[in-house]
């Protein structure tokens, strides 16, 4: 097993650095950069453009630098901790970035509890209650959940919010506590508005799960063993916890690599619907505007997410299920 970690953590450096390069190759392909895009904005509404100055920033910014040249120093930054300059904000990128990262970080780990505390249940009873009413019930509710766009369920989510609980709409927390140190007050005032785009955002991912989940068992309550299990005296629900469950579970682990970059990168479009202080809505503002070290470090946030979160997953999948041998037939 420490071969195998050994191993994945060394292919991990290329596979970042792949991405680095990758990433940082999609964000120079629209013509022009950050200030071509402002003189164009700037000439439209009909001011003058002084060439002299922006050439000055052009060598300040080293947008006048080859591409390679400037992919080394945004890559060798980051590497120190120094993810580059944001044009667009004119401040480094890890003092734009500051609560938002926070705040993104702690909404998508609570969307993730989320879905697997509602998934989780919800699918055990809908196997193991096949074809009864609360199946039929539940299977509309996931129905209905894939169904319904998050930005529509969001506009919903906030008007009831508003009218039964007297929630601000918009924002994670009162206006009185932005930019304001944090306190017990800031935090209850956080939790106070999470639940909303916890809900939203979780709602897609929890009605996936749940017929994934009930799929998988169903199939392997049918199983010889489960049915030997059962014959032998050990009492259903001690037969579905030690077999089938923990066979059925492998959608659950093997969901993480991909739950947490999907959950952070689908979170954007609901983050600008509840007006959310969360990076999704700055890192679609920096690809628009090819603000290029702001937007390629979310970028790179999102794949070192799905690099760790691939890890874990594996991890827990090879702990889980001893179906499952590392290394293939090498040990044969």
């Amino acid at each position: 097993m420490l071969d195998y970690i050994a191993r994945r953590l060394l292919i991990m450096v290329p596979t970042l650095v792949a991405i680095s390069i990758i990433t940082f190759v999609i964000i120079q392909l629209p013509p022009g950069d950050f200030l071509t895009t402002q003189i164009a904005e700037l000439e439209s509404q009909g001011e003058s453009v002084d060439h002299a100055k922006i050439a000055a920033l052009r060598a300040q910014y080293g947008l006048d630098q080859p591409y390679y040249i400037q992919y080394f120093d945004w890559a060798t930054g980051m590497l120190q901790g120094d993810f580059g300059y944001s044009f667009e904000y004119q401040l480094p990128v890890s003092d734009v970035v500051g609560d938002r990262v926070m705040l993104t970080i702690v909404l998508n780990f609570t969307v993730i509890l989320f879905i697997y505390a509602m998934s989780f249940p919800i699918g055990i009873y809908s196997a193991t209650h096949q074809y009864s009413w609360g199946d039929y019930g539940l299977t509309f509710i996931g129905f209905f959940g894939l169904a319904t766009p998050n930005f529509l369920l969001a506009l919903v989510m906030l008007y009831f919010a508003n009218v039964w609980f007297g929630t601000t709409i918009g924002g994670m927390m009162d206006p009185i506590y932005i930019d304001q140190p944090w306190t017990m007050d800031k935090v209850l005032s956080v939790l106070e508005h999470m639940w909303v785009p916890v809900v939203v955002i979780g709602t897609a991912g929890t009605a996936a799960m749940i017929r994934r989940l009930r799929a998988n068992l169903l199939d392997e309550l049918q199983k010889q063993y489960y049915v030997t299990a059962k014959a032998k005296g050990l009492s259903p629900f001690k037969a579905l916890m030690k077999y089938p469950l923990r066979m059925a579970l492998n959608p659950f682990i093997s969901d993480i690599g991909n739950l947490i970059p999907q959950v952070v990168s689908g979170s954007a479009v609901v983050a600008v619907v509840l007006s959310l202080p969360t990076t999704g809505p700055m890192l679609i503002g920096a690809l628009q505007s090819q603000d290029m070290y702001l937007a390629g470090s979310f970028l790179m946030f999102l794949a070192s997410l799905t690099v760790v979160g691939m890890l874990v997953s594996d991890l827990a999948l090879a702990w889980l299920d001893p179906r499952i041998r590392l290394g293939g037939g090498t040990g044969r």
